[in-house]
């Protein structure tokens, strides 16, 4: 017998026989029935709904993609550095480039962002200002393969390009940073190739920048030249009188003060005027002396030789001693033709200048001898009193011109030298006292006035110069950028002498006609400093893979 299906509507009785087999009823839908149902049939639906993924999967990725166009122009996220870095791994010949890596012995280099001369072969702190240290991304390739020929056709190859600003940011393709400055390429011929023959011993290791990035960085150079260093010590002092100057009225004998004809201070006067008239009972028994001598020479005159020789060293002894005594010649002459004695005899000024000091009361005074009376200053000259710093003290000396500014005379300068150099060191202010003569015609400079000084003592002569901003001062060593050409730099350290107005004396280190960078020479240290300190430990790197291997 035969087994036999059954499809479609069953039959009414649906009576089964004994005898006959088992049959099993598959039922079938009715598309109107379905359809007035609601239902759809399976595969209408799962086509529907494949459409409608594949819709949303589209949409979606096209959201993602203006999100990257429209981001990255504004560098709202970082797609430069996810598209390097499935550049670099889709890159041709990077698995080859890390195996040989690994077999010269190169490891992962770490660095500080804010002091690349920290690098180190493992992770870990600066231990300058303690920031994380960051991997150096590139710069095993860039040393390592230094030693490598340029590609075909002469052209130099490009390892990758690295920020202007901070070197450890590198990038596999041309970009700009933030401030809209070029990334700064990276050949392979760099590294320790850089040490070339022209270069000197105390030289660093070359950095080539491209001709179009020098210009963006501002590269400033300028030649060495020979010049005198001269340096410019300002300070300030004032105006006191010239105490070669000065003198002291006062008598060599007792006496009152008759009348006085200087009656203030500050009274000018002049060499040969007279200043008071005084009694003395001695100057005037001198008087009488000097008389009785004058008669008895006139009288011995007829004598022998010998008589009127003596009367005449009498006459000498008394006019002596009014000199004697400060009675001018005139004076004496004058006694000696009246043939009377004068019982007041006048005091005159022994220089010219104003009367600085004169004691209370003076006329009618009872005087001794010695004792100070007044007291008179001449201003042709007057002195002026500064101080400098004990550093500055070996470029001035006696003698050493001076350009003087007052502000009571503005626009004018006036000059004077140094007369004088205190022989110690002020313990408070650690300074030195200096004095300079300053003419004073017309007497307009006043005692006690402020000025200002200014000194330009020259410390070298025809020297070899480079300007003061180009030099990098470490404490321990001084350093410059050397331009080479063809827009290669170098550090070159210095043995510097004097410095002044701007220029800085090289004694060793540079020759005449030598270029140095005034401008942007931080960033071009940086780079070559890290260049130097990669080197070192790709080199001890290198040593200690083949001591083990050996």
């Amino acid at each position: 017998m035969n087994d036999a299906t059954l499809t479609g509507n069953a039959p009414a009785s649906g009576a089964r026989h004994s005898n006959q087999p088992r049959t099993t009823l598959v039922p079938q839908r009715d598309p109107v029935a379905s359809s007035v149902g609601g239902g759809v049939p399976h595969s209408s639906r799962s086509q529907r709904g494949g459409a409608t993924v594949r819709a949303l999967l589209w949409a979606f990725i096209g959201a993602i993609v203006a999100l990257l166009l429209v981001a990255d122009p504004f560098g709202i996220s970082p797609v430069d550095g996810w598209l390097g870095l499935s550049r670099q791994g889709a890159a041709p010949g990077a698995h080859e480039a890390r195996a040989s890596a690994k077999t010269r012995g190169h490891t992962q280099l770490w660095t500080c962002g804010m002091h690349p001369q920290v690098v180190q072969d493992h992770p870990g702190n600066c231990p300058i200002c303690g920031m994380k240290l960051v991997p150096v991304r590139g710069r095993g390739a860039s040393s390592g393969a230094a030693a490598q020929p340029a590609g075909k056709g002469g052209k130099r190859k490009i390892l990758f390009y690295r920020s202007p600003m901070d070197p450890t940011i590198t990038s596999p393709v041309p970009r700009k940073d933030s401030m809209g400055m070029d990334y700064v390429p990276v050949y392979a011929d760099e590294g320790s190739s850089g040490r070339s023959g022209a270069a000197t011993a105390n030289q660093g290791p070359v950095v080539t920048i491209d001709p179009a990035v020098e210009q963006n960085m501002n590269v400033v150079t300028k030649k060495v030249v020979r010049r005198d260093v001269t340096r410019q010590i300002r300070t300030v002092g004032y105006l006191t009188y010239d105490q070669e100057k000065i003198v002291s009225v006062t008598t060599k004998y007792q006496g009152f003060v008759e009348k006085t004809y200087v009656n203030y201070i500050g009274q000018p006067v002049k060499k040969g005027e007279p200043l008071f008239e005084i009694y003395s009972p001695k100057l005037v028994q001198t008087e009488q002396d000097l008389l009785s001598a004058k008669r008895y020479a006139d009288d011995m005159a007829s004598s022998g030789p010998e008589v009127a020789k003596r009367a005449m060293s009498l006459l000498q002894a008394a006019r002596e001693r009014l000199g004697y005594w400060d009675i001018t010649p005139e004076q004496i002459a004058r006694l000696e033709r009246s043939r009377h004695v004068f019982r007041t005899l006048k005091v005159f000024a022994p220089s010219s200048g104003v009367v600085m000091t004169r004691m209370q009361g003076l006329e009618g005074m009872a005087v001794q001898p010695g004792m100070e009376l007044l007291k008179i200053a001449n201003l042709s000259d007057l002195w002026l009193t500064v101080e400098v710093f004990s550093n500055q003290l070996p470029w001035l000396n006696t003698g050493s011109p001076a350009t003087i500014n007052l502000t009571y005379f503005p626009g004018e300068t006036f000059h004077g030298r140094v007369h004088y150099v205190e022989p110690q060191v002020s313990e408070k202010t650690r300074t030195i006292q200096l004095t300079l003569e300053v003419p004073n015609p017309g007497h307009r400079l006043r005692v006690g006035m402020y000025a200002t000084v200014l000194f330009e003592p020259v410390m070298a002569k025809n020297a070899l110069t480079v300007p003061s901003e180009a030099v990098f001062r470490t404490g321990r060593r001084n350093v410059v950028i050397v331009a080479l050409g063809h827009g290669r730099f170098a550090p070159r350290d210095l043995t510097l002498g004097p410095e002044g107005n701007g220029f800085v004396q090289v004694l060793k280190g540079l020759n005449d006609g030598d270029e140095v960078v005034t401008s942007a020479q931080f960033l071009i240290d940086s780079e070559s400093n890290l260049k130097e300190a990669i080197q070192k430990m790709i080199d001890a790197n290198q040593h200690e893979a083949r001591g083990g291997g050996k």
